[in-house]
């Protein structure tokens, strides 16, 4: 019985990847060697045409030794929010991270983040924690938004925690002169604002990789940085895309032309496997 000729089962391969497709994982990682599975994955599917998933990445990367630990931790937060929004310049979360440039001392990172596209729309480096630095932060925030325009029907609502520079009159009153509705998050509960933190943290942890010897140092590499979250980091919460593509309304776009290619690569692997069949019944 042991050696009688077994049923050849159809289902197990037609799904098999192409040897090509796992040569180009394997150079694209190499290419890019700072993304992980995940992003690799939408990576390829946006710009070669071709549907892989993310365990099949991780699988072809781990068979080649290209997967390593990340030398940083990761700060989760709440999967959805109590009163998600529904519309980009909906709500703003800002607040500030510290920074230190050697001989320089502690610099602030001021940022604004459009809270349901996470897109970055301003950031100051500061040298103090003022409402002065914050309201310029926000006027940047303003100018790239454009919701000062006189079209512009809604104003955005802005969330803030309870430092001296947001609860300050000054502050107040020019909030109140740009029509921005403010809210403050409860006292001793950070992850209120639990996406501009989790970006903070994630932007310290590359930051912190290196020393910095001068301020504009640090501005270009928070400003690399920042160019990269915006259009090329792909955002798990957001399905896969980034957060420049939520901003500007193309995320649905990309999306549905990912259903197009996965339904065409799925197509075209069952047919690939049906001409193997085909060719194995003929050598039989």
């Amino acid at each position: 019985m042991a050696l009688a000729p077994h049923r050849h089962d159809r289902r197990r391969f037609w799904n098999a990847l192409p040897p090509w497709v796992k040569k180009r994982v394997v150079e694209i990682a190499l290419d890019q060697p700072e993304k992980s599975p995940r992003e690799l994955a939408w990576r390829i599917t946006d710009t070669q045409g071709y549907f892989i998933s993310e365990s099949s990445v991780y699988r072809i990367l781990k068979a080649n030794d290209l997967i390593t630990s990340p030398a940083f931790t990761v700060l989760s937060a709440k999967d959805k929010f109590d009163q998600p929004t529904h519309r980009i310049n909906e709500l703003w979360q800002t607040d500030f991270t510290y920074l230190k440039v050697v001989h320089w001392g502690w610099y602030y990172l001021s940022t604004v983040m459009d809270d349901y596209s996470r897109y970055i729309l301003s950031w100051r480096l500061c040298s103090s924690m003022s409402a002065v630095e914050v309201k310029q932060t926000i006027d940047l925030a303003i100018e790239t938004s454009g919701v000062d325009h006189a079209y512009v029907r809604y104003r955005p609502r802005l969330l803030s925690d309870n430092g001296p520079c947001y609860i300050s009159g000054e502050f107040q009153e020019y909030l109140t002169e740009h029509g921005i509705r403010h809210t403050r998050c409860r006292p001793y509960h950070p992850m209120t604002q639990g996406k501009i933190e989790r970006y903070h943290r994630s932007i310290k942890n590359i930051i912190l990789l290196d020393n910095y010897y001068s301020p504009d140092d640090l501005k270009a590499e928070i400003g690399a940085f920042v160019e990269h979250y915006n259009h090329q980091r792909y955002h798990e919460s957001l399905n896969n895309v980034t957060p420049a593509d939520v901003y500007t309304g193309r995320h649905q776009r990309i999306l549905e032309q990912r259903k197009r290619i996965k339904k065409l690569t799925m197509k075209q692997r069952r047919k690939t496997y049906r001409k193997y069949l085909a060719e194995l019944k003929c050598v039989s």
